[in-house]
């Protein structure tokens, strides 16, 4: 009878170091899933980043690029507006000294 105590005794130690073995395995496996998911996780961040910098980049130059066309439309709407405007003046310089003399003349 004592064969057969130390037999399953046996049997229990066998079945205790083969489910430690697949512990450890399945242990290894995880810890290796966990280092390739951060290593992807980390790809993914650095990849977003860039793709986020260069959107915001192309935006930037985008905007800034309407905004020149927006200042060249003003300066020119200024110049427009300056010839205009000495334009009216040096027509109406003949009738404003007519009547400067005629108000000098007058006193």
């Amino acid at each position: 009878m004592m064969m057969t105590e130390k037999s399953l005794l046996q049997q229990i130690r066998e079945k205790e170091l083969m489910i430690n073995i697949r512990i450890d395995e399945a242990r290894r496996e995880a810890e290796a899933a966990i280092i390739s998911a951060r290593l992807d996780a980390s790809k993914m961040i650095e990849n977003s980043e860039r793709e986020g910098e260069k959107s915001a980049r192309e935006y930037y130059e985008k905007e800034m690029e309407k905004i020149r066309e927006v200042n060249k439309q003003l300066k020119n709407q200024g110049e427009q507006q300056a010839i205009s405007v000495r334009e009216n003046g040096e027509r109406n310089v003949p009738v404003a000294m007519g009547k400067i003399v005629q108000a000098v003349l007058m006193e």
